[in-house]
């Protein structure tokens, strides 16, 4: 968690304008076309399924606790590998940024100094973190719900940005229509905890 705030003093060096700015975005999508609402109606209770990879990893654990806490505070419970209403799977990805300028209320698709800019001199390359969650019908296997996050900065290691990604997916459960939404933090300069300040839809 205190590496969250090591991430407020990057952004503030490359954008001269502090952690107003700090942002990560959202996209859903409901099944068959269903309202978001009616996709996740029914009783919280969902498990966990994994890949062989998170299976093998040794952070993967750390990632699934992070997970587990956020869905407790919107009501849903983990049944632990039993027979739940959802079946919910996670995948995350950390990948180079592409070249681009940006300001305080960039997206994350945009922000940021590129890799030949001032900011790649100054703090290094800038790198894409990725989360998405989806929500199967446990009984069916039909996906009920999909939501992705995704945020920019200056670190490689994917469990630098998954606090952050985790709050981001799941400020709202389930986010409503449109599909494109930002949601904005500010950092606990304390505990370097990121807290969600606004959760707004995304205009294109």
């Amino acid at each position: 968690m205190a590496k969250i705030a090591h991430l407020c003093a990057a952004l503030a060096v490359a954008s001269l304008t502090g952690c107003a700015g700090l942002s990560a975005d959202v996209h859903t999508m409901s099944a068959n076309g269903a309202g978001h609402a009616v996709a996740l109606q029914g009783e919280q209770t969902y498990s966990l399924a994994r890949t062989q990879p998170q299976d093998d990893s040794a952070d993967h654990p750390q990632v699934e606790k992070l997970l587990r806490d956020e869905l407790a505070k919107q009501g849903f419970v983990d049944t632990a590998g039993k027979p739940a209403h959802y079946l919910l799977s996670m995948a995350y990805s950390t990948r180079p940024a592409s070249i681009g300028m940006g300001g305080e209320d960039c997206a994350p698709t945009d922000c940021g100094a590129g890799s030949d800019g001032l900011g790649a001199l100054l703090l290094g390359r800038e790198y894409r973190h990725a989360l998405t969650l989806r929500f199967f019908d446990y009984a069916s296997g039909s996906e009920r719900y999909k939501v992705s996050a995704v945020f920019n900065d200056r670190d490689a290691d994917p469990l630098h940005a998954l606090p952050l990604l985790v709050k981001t997916a799941l400020a709202k459960l389930p986010f409503d229509a449109p599909a494109d939404w930002r949601v904005k933090f500010s950092i606990d300069t304390a505990s370097g905890v990121p807290n969600v300040e606004s959760v707004k839809p995304l205009q294109r």
